[in-house]
């Protein structure tokens, strides 16, 4: 069930006495504007960092290359935007940003970030569905992208996406949870390749090069 805006503000307004169990989404410049009566979102601000792409530094991104970690540090370069200053992401370029507002989740919480549709019109793409986990604490990454014609300015503090929240069903049973990759986050930042992918991928490389070598040993 995805919580009214009404609801939010009740959790906000009177939070349960354990720490872990509180709903925290902070600061809220504007709580009025920000959760606007008969909606069910809560709208996330611009925060001052971007991360941008430096085309010029890498030829490709290989996320099974033991360097991956360290080609990303030469791939995207940290820009800070003083409050009052702005950011101009161009037509064709991606960033990753960041929202003003920290955020916990309890453990019978999950949340997901759209984009507002008044930036969708002017080209400005958000990452359409970003999921939040139950337990999450941090800060949370925005992929921003302009596909429009023109230069779009960026003001840390504008209203950029909205976060839905939704109840998670919770059983006796339930495990303990699994920290979130981006847990605990205070900048934009993107995420290794799982262990456990790299090992599918590198298997599957290998079958496919046993397969080559044996068609080429059949030819007479």
């Amino acid at each position: 069930m995805i919580l009214s805006t009404e609801r939010i503000r009740q959790l906000l307004e009177s939070p349960p006495s354990d720490p872990a169990s509180r709903l925290v989404i902070s600061p809220l410049l504007n709580a009025d504007k920000q959760l606007k009566p008969g909606q069910a979102s809560v709208d996330v601000r611009l925060g001052q960092r971007f991360y941008v792409p430096l085309r010029t530094k890498l030829s490709k991104l290989d996320r099974l290359s033991p360097d991956h970690q360290k080609d990303l540090q030469r791939y995207k370069d940290e820009t800070f935007v003083p409050l009052g200053s702005h950011f101009v992401i161009h037509p064709g370029q991606f960033v990753l940003g960041e929202t003003l507002e920290w955020i916990h989740l309890p453990a019978n919480l999950t949340a997901y970030v759209v984009g507002k549709s008044t930036w969708g019109r002017d080209g400005l793409i958000i990452a359409t569905a970003i999921g939040v986990h139950p337990n999450f604490s941090g800060i949370l990454t925005l992929e921003i992208s302009n596909v429009g014609e023109i230069p779009i300015y960026l003001y840390p503090g504008f209203s950029i996406a909205q976060l839905f929240l939704s109840y998670v069903e919770l059983s006796d049973s339930a495990e303990a949870p699994v920290p979130s990759a981006f847990q605990m986050q205070t900048g934009p930042r993107g995420r290794n390749i799982d262990v456990e992918d790299r090992d599918i991928i590198e298997a599957f490389s290998k079958r496919a090069d046993k397969r080559t070598k044996q068609d080429v040993s059949e030819v007479p």
